[in-house]
């Protein structure tokens, strides 16, 4: 294995640069260690082999040849367990996604079994509301506490708004496709729900979520009929379908000329990058067959779509109608 690895490096090297001091400044190494490990003498490390494959963009897949295996090798991000954590999180997404606002034909699909994460990220209550849920899930401490919304809400970091906004921004600037059924907002709801009944969001912060919510669906079916989510430039394409057939996952999909790769959740806020490329035009070809037996609201006829958005708000005025429950069943 380490020949042909050594082999593909030197393809991957310009015929005027020496193969032998590129692998020795990489890792760091003598000369001599570096000639070793070319003419396979001395053994690379995983760390090495790991260095040199980052370094020449190859995939650890093929550094590996697992690729013919029903066994892939798949990156796990990191779980932002604190307010400094989650900021840092929105920051290093934002350095991931903003290479894909240079490229023209770049997609992202978004199978929405809840509202996407750029949806969430604007400087709005529901924005806050989701990064206290989010919290409450990975901060053991903060799980352990009662401290309500409304209170912890009174701390948060200016920066740490600004890092979720730029990052919910950026949408704006990317060809996008999602796919959504008629449960997609139930999970925001029941958040809603859970910590207004726990008594850590009060009524008044409960509705104003409620309020954002709706706002954002405002907004999600104007860009269905425009079909473009930034209608001053209207560069980028965006397409809503409507689908029933297979339970969605949250699982996103970035399509570029160059390659396809696919996040996968497995907790909150934490997935499986998949760069593997069998896999990932396994889940292309899939992804694409739920759009072919979903509605594209755009085309597909106004009822389709009036029908489709006015269950989504019907769903947000019966949650505000329980928030407004005053009045308790009791027994005399």
């Amino acid at each position: 294995m380490q020949e042909r690895f050594i082999s593909y490096l030197k393809s991957k090297v310009p015929d005027n640069t020496s193969f032998v001091d590129d692998i020795a400044s990489v890792l760091d190494i003598g000369y001599d260690a570096a000639y070793r490990r070319i003419n396979l003498k001395t053994s690379l490390s995983l760390e090495e082999s790991v260095k040199l494959a980052r370094h020449y963009k190859i995939s650890l897949n093929n550094l590996f040849e697992v690729g013919n295996s029903n066994s892939i090798l798949t990156e796990i991000s990191q779980k932002p367990h604190n307010e400094q954590a989650l900021e840092l999180w929105f920051k290093q997404s934002l350095q991931n996604a903003l290479p894909l606002t240079k490229v023209k034909d770049a997609v992202i699909i978004w199978s929405g079994k809840d509202l996407s994460l750029f949806r969430s990220l604007t400087d709005s209550y529901l924005t806050r509301y989701k990064m206290y849920v989010w919290l409450k899930d990975l901060n053991v401490e903060m799980a352990k506490n009662k401290i309500s919304f409304d209170d912890w809400m009174e701390t948060i970091p200016s920066s740490l708004i600004q890092s979720a906004v730029d990052l919910g921004n950026i949408y704006k600037y990317i060809n996008i496709t999602e796919l959504w059924s008629d449960n997609s907002i139930n999970g925001t709801l029941q958040q809603v729900l859970y910590y207004f009944e726990a008594g850590l969001v009060s009524k008044d912060i409960a509705l104003r979520i409620c309020d954002d919510i709706d706002e954002v669906i405002n907004n999600i079916e104007t860009e269905t009929i425009q079909q473009s989510i930034n209608d001053q430039e209207n560069e980028k394409f965006f397409h809503l379908y409507k689908h029933d057939l297979h339970n969605l996952t949250n699982a996103v999909m970035i399509i570029t000329p160059l390659q396809k790769i696919f996040f996968y959740p497995f907790t909150v806020l934490s997935y499986f990058k998949v760069e593997h490329e069998d896999t990932c035009n396994m889940m292309y070809e899939f992804l694409q067959k739920q759009m072919s037996n979903s509605k594209l609201l755009a085309t597909s006829g106004e009822r389709d779509r009036i029908i489709f958005f006015k269950t989504i708000h019907q769903k947000i005025s019966i949650t505000k109608e329980r928030i407004n429950m005053e009045e308790k069943m009791t027994f005399l």
